[in-house]
């Protein structure tokens, strides 16, 4: 008490020094209404969304009814099935499971309260076991503990509900509307994300949004353009709109690393490599899948990182990304996942395996689904040391009967690639020789759509050469191949239908000592890019396959990325934070024209928003084909403007320009005129600045190139 009047005397004290009168009454002060005294919160999220969140704070309390009533004898076995069957969903907290007993019977009161350690686990573990059936007699009945709160406020008579006027959502297809019919693309810079208009008529950007820290690692679209995904420590975010980029949905996920869409954008696939109910064991992985408009969790999945290291091509900390691989094309209908000797198939309508057990196949290494089909293609390799063959086989789904089978012998490694319409598959197969010391590759081309799904085997002229790039042209039934050595290899084209067969693979051309290892084709086909990155240094040639001609060549110096528009009018390639000089983007016409350039710092990430497939039939897009100089007068007449508009834009520069150059010749002439005078005298009186009517003359001039005393004598 004495230390506590001996504190308020030094404060009294240091206030009448600073002239501060310490006799407030206090009932004098009027503050705004309100918890927040009439102050908004700068931070949206923490003023509205986790306000909600947290209201209660009961929110991982679940209540199950319609337990078996049991006197004291039984309790523990009764437990211990509760306890088994709520602990598959989630971690139930120490003391968390609680049973109340009648103080006069001694017996269960028939409800227990359980207790997880997060909310998640909660709303799963009532989704997953409200209505299940422990017996004939007791089938469970599971909310909420925060929902008791609300059936309480019920009103004991019925109102009948206030109708609320329909306010229409916002149109988040938008920007397909644009008037230029220009495409956007997101990128990313320091701590700055901008979403930009490529506005390619006038070689420019228009900027669209931008935002700082807007995400903590990297920015997705989603397939279909729809949405924009951002990942931060407590899960990922789901931003679009009509006129700029607003928050649509949270997806809960304490440290989120990797996210995955489905093809239709109805499911968000998040990853972590730790469970935040047990933070000591790094070593586990966490993936739920959500529903992308709801937020909802609709499948989680959690184990070792060892139960998702099988098979794919890396992604973090060993696990291969995406671990389930989605199809059945736009639909949706089922996402896969590769395990020791079997593929687990699930259906989306029930996030169940697909006749509750999984698709068993010995030694599976690898699948892949038909872009537009629900088609597995799995890779089986060679065992035994030979006496079994490796093998390729299609499984229909979900009957899960094999359409088609391809034994192959010798093969040492194989790779999978289907065409985007799901009409062709290659299968990559490397070989061993006889004496097995060196391999060779050959080519396995399943027709899928045809009767029977034949099979063509295609080797190289010089079968020795090494396969160094393989793509197929998108819609279409070419292909092309980079083969050979570097630093000059081969790239051949080929066509699934030659000209007197339409069931025989051919040979279209083969272009020698290109220096290129990556191809690129539009997205509509036709044209592709041939590029050299990483040791080639950015050769870019641009390829017409119809006509078998180079458009172009050109060079982006380092280039990193390189990626078509969703239309197949532009080329994007880029130079990332990987190099530390001429980071940024250029934007190419189809054809190789160079049409702007941006330089940006620590440029991380390049993104075109994809863009919907067209509603369009193949027959209505024939006939506008058909009458295609037609529909584009139009826009004849708007390039014809733009191109005026640019020949105008480039008239004012040089004008400007031959202003500044007149504006400089006159200042320099004026100033000779001003020291006429002096440039006179320095002449001895000679007014001519011609410097032909002057007579060169030889002048000697002497001088002293060294001095230097010396004393001859000493007395």
């Amino acid at each position: 008490m004495a230390a506590e009047v001996m504190l308020m005397n030094e404060i009294e004290a240091k206030a009448a020094s600073m002239g501060i009168d310490l006799n407030i009454d206090f009932n004098s002060i009027q503050l705004p209404r309100g918890e927040d005294c009439g102050i908004v919160s700068d931070d949206e999220d923490v003023y509205h969304d986790d306000q909600l969140e947290f209201d209660s704070g009961f929110g991982n309390v679940i209540v199950v009814d319609n337990l078996p009533v049991v006197p004291r004898e039984k309790f523990e076995k009764l437990e211990g099935v509760i306890r088994k069957i709520y602990s598959q969903i989630g971690v139930i907290k120490e003391d968390g499971l609680w049973m109340p007993v009648d103080p006069e019977t001694k017996k269960t009161l028939g409800y227990c309260f359980i207790e997880y350690n997060t909310p998640q686990e909660a709303e799963l573990a009532k989704e997953k076991t409200n209505g299940y059936k422990l017996d004939r007699a007791h089938i469970f009945a599971v909310n909420m503990f925060d929902d008791f709160d609300k059936y309480m406020r019920v009103p004991d008579e019925w109102a009948p509900p206030e109708i609320k006027p329909y306010t229409p959502g916002e149109n988040l297809q938008k920007w397909l509307t644009d008037e230029k019919a220009r495409d956007q693309f997101v990128i990313r810079a320091g701590t700055d994300t901008e979403v930009l208009w490529n506005d390619a008529r006038q070689s420019k950007t228009e900027l669209v949004y931008k935002r700082t820290y807007w995400t903590e690692s990297f920015v997705q679209w989603s397939p279909l353009g729809t949405y924009l995904a951002t990942v931060h420590r407590q899960g990922a975010a789901v931003w679009g709109g009509a006129n700029t980029f607003n928050r649509l949905m949270r997806y809960a996920h304490p440290q989120v690393k990797l996210i995955d869409f489905s093809p239709g954008e109805k499911f968000l696939v998040t990853y972590s490599s730790h469970e935040p109910s047990n933070p000591r064991d790094a070593n586990r992985v966490v993936i739920n899948i959500f529903d992308v408009r709801t937020g909802k969790v609709m499948r989680d999945f959690k184990g070792s990182a060892d139960e998702f290291t099988i098979g794919g091509a890396g992604g973090v900390a060993g696990v291969s990304w995406p671990v389930f691989r989605w199809g059945g094309g736009k639909e949706d209908k089922y996402f896969a996942k590769l395990g020791k000797n079997m593929i687990s198939v699930y259906e989306t309508e029930t996030f169940s395996l697909i006749d509750k057990k999984s698709l068993k196949v010995e030694n599976v290494v690898d699948f892949s689904w038909s872009p537009t089909d629900p088609i597995l293609a799995l890779f089986v390799p060679e065992l035994g040391g030979g006496n079994q063959p490796a093998r390729v086989s299609l499984v229909q789904i979900p009957s899960k009967v094999e359409l088609r089978q391809k034994n192959l012998f010798s093969v040492s490694d194989c790779k999978m690639y289907w065409q985007s319409n799901g009409e062709y598959l290659a299968v990559k197969a490397d070989r061993y020789t006889k004496t097995k010391k060196s391999t060779y590759t050959g080519f396995e081309l399943f027709r899928i759509k045809e009767r029977d799904i034949p099979i063509e085997v295609l080797e190289l002229d010089n079968k020795n050469d090494k396969i160094i790039a393989f793509a197929w042209e998108p819609k279409g039934h070419r292909f092309a191949v980079i083969h050979g050595d570097n630093p000059r290899p081969d790239i051949s084209f080929y066509s699934m239908k030659s000209s007197h067969n339409l069931g025989r693979v051919s040979k279209l051309t083969t272009l020698k000592g290109k220096q290129a290892n990556a191809l690129f084709w539009s997205p509509g086909g036709r044209f592709i890019v041939l590029a050299g990155l990483k040791g080639f240094n950015g050769q870019l040639e641009f390829f017409n396959v119809d006509e078998l001609e180079t458009m172009a060549t050109a060079e982006h110096f380092m280039a990193t990325d390189i990626e078509w528009d969703p239309t197949g009018r532009y080329v994007a390639t880029a130079v990332t934070s990987v190099h530390e000089m001429e980071n940024g983007f250029n934007i190419w016409s189809f054809h190789g024209k160079l049409l702007y350039r941006i330089l940006k710092d620590h440029f991380f990430q390049f993104l075109w928003r994809p863009r919907p497939p067209s509603f369009l039939s193949a027959e209505k897009e024939e006939e506008i084909l058909k009458y295609l100089k037609k529909y584009s007068k139009k826009y004849d007449a708007e390039d014809q403007d733009v191109s005026m508009l640019l020949s105008e834009q480039d008239r004012e520069k040089r004008r400007m320009l031959k202003e500044e150059w007149e504006k400089w010749i006159s200042e320099w002439r004026r100033a000779s005129e001003e020291e006429k005078l002096e440039r006179q005298k320095l002449r001895d009186g000679e007014a001519s600045d011609e410097e032909e009517e002057y007579e060169a003359k030889e002048v000697e001039v002497e001088e002293i190139l060294d001095f230097s005393e010396e004393v001859l004598f000493e007395e």
